[in-house]
């Protein structure tokens, strides 16, 4: 028999957030978070999403021992502001026993049933810039710190508890060397001249704070028009820029601005930290730090985890100023391998960014989605 708990103390969250380093023990393709930062992102005195948002936190108990976990969120701007009757639930792992995910996402619907709303969907996170989709292909490779792993089994429960697929994503890779300066080195010089635009690299985060806010106001513009989009708050702005701003390496940040000093674009870059997360094994001490700092200065293949375009300079080709910034980067830390974080499949416009440098889709994802109107 499944006992479903909700969590209620600090030891209990602790525990929510550890349950995935047991259930994928022997799994050489997850990547373990920062337990400490897991925590602080719980907690609504530390992320301002809870101004917004409400969460509550479930365990599944079996056997006497935690079988399973999943967090069931409300996002009142959503639901208010976009007239998105919605259910949210993330932060889902589960042991393959039917009636562990039964009971795990039977509470989801329960308590989407009693706020009045229309459907459940997930997994995802509080906002668009929390972690999304449930792994479908793709289980052979490593995953990331931006994303969710989970066995193959996870697709099969949630279709026989009656979801669907909603939304899919794709992540893509490339190696460096499909990356021609013919292709963007060109129309580079004829877009900056045409729209009197320029880059601006950096050498220290300090020089990039500035203009986080900005960069907040280009993000909200630029992803305004996909669905279910939630705009980043003032006081989300903040915890965003304090969170991963100072884990960049400033060097791959890169922004475009007007001849007013406007800014019309941006792209952040990652290096892979997913090894460096595995050595660190869920805490920065003692080598965790070590493990982090090395792989931000040393890695050969990087993530790009974010391009925002003004809606006014979307499709003129703003990109290729962008990717001649980052191919002299590249090319002088001698990157090896490039990849994407999860897209919207039918996103064609952002696909057609990377045509030229012929990306391999080898991971797909999705977002699963149940009507709650009706009682089952």
């Amino acid at each position: 028999m499944v006992q479903i708990k909700e969590v209620r103390s600090k030891q209990e969250l602790k525990s929510f957030v550890k349950y995935p380093f047991a259930l994928y023990r022997d799994s050489p393709y997850w990547v373990p978070p920062i337990i400490k930062e897991e925590l602080d992102s719980f907690n609504p005195e530390l992320n301002p999403v809870f101004e917004q948002a409400e969460a509550r936190f479930f365990l599944a108990f079996k056997g006497g021992r935690i079988a399973g976990r999943i967090a069931a969120i409300v996002n009142r701007v959503e639901i208010e502001k976009l007239g998105l009757s919605k259910m949210r639930f993330g932060w889902m792992d589960f042991e393959d026993d039917a009636e562990v995910s039964k009971a795990l996402l039977g509470k989801v619907a329960e308590i989407g049933r009693s706020h009045g709303l229309d459907f459940m969907e997930g997994p995802m996170g509080f906002s668009n810039l929390d972690k999304v989709g449930v792994l479908t292909e793709g289980f052979d490779y490593l995953g990331s710190m931006i994303t969710w792993y989970n066995y193959p089994y996870y697709k099969t429960h949630l279709e026989d508890f009656g979801m669907a697929v909603e939304k899919e994503f794709i992540e893509s890779k490339f190696p460096f060397s499909n990356v021609k300066p013919v292709h963007f080195e060109r129309i580079e010089k004829i877009i900056r001249e045409r729209y009197q635009l320029r880059p601006l690299n950096f050498e220290k985060t300090s020089q990039i704070l500035p203009w986080a806010h900005e960069m907040f106001e280009v993000f909200n513009a630029s992803y305004s028009r996909l669905s279910s989009f939630v705009p980043v708050s003032e006081s989300q702005k903040e915890y965003f820029k304090k969170k991963y701003l100072t884990l960049i390496d400033p060097r791959y940040v890169k922004f475009v601005v007007d001849q007013d000093n406007r800014l019309v674009s941006f792209a952040i870059v990652m290096p892979s930290f997913s090894k460096a997360l595995q050595k660190a094994g869920g805490s920065l001490f003692p080598f965790g730090f070590y493990h982090l700092l090395k792989a931000r200065k040393s890695s050969k293949e990087v993530f790009f985890y974010l391009i925002g375009i003004l809606p006014e300079y979307q499709k003129k080709g703003v990109t290729s100023i962008i990717f001649n910034e980052y191919y002299r980067e590249f090319t002088a830390r001698g990157i090896k391998m490039a990849y994407r974080t999860p897209e919207l499949a039918d996103n064609v416009d952002v696909h057609q960014i990377w045509k030229h440098f012929k990306p391999e889709v080898y991971k797909r994802r999705c977002t699963f989605r149940k009507d709650l109107k009706v009682e089952q």
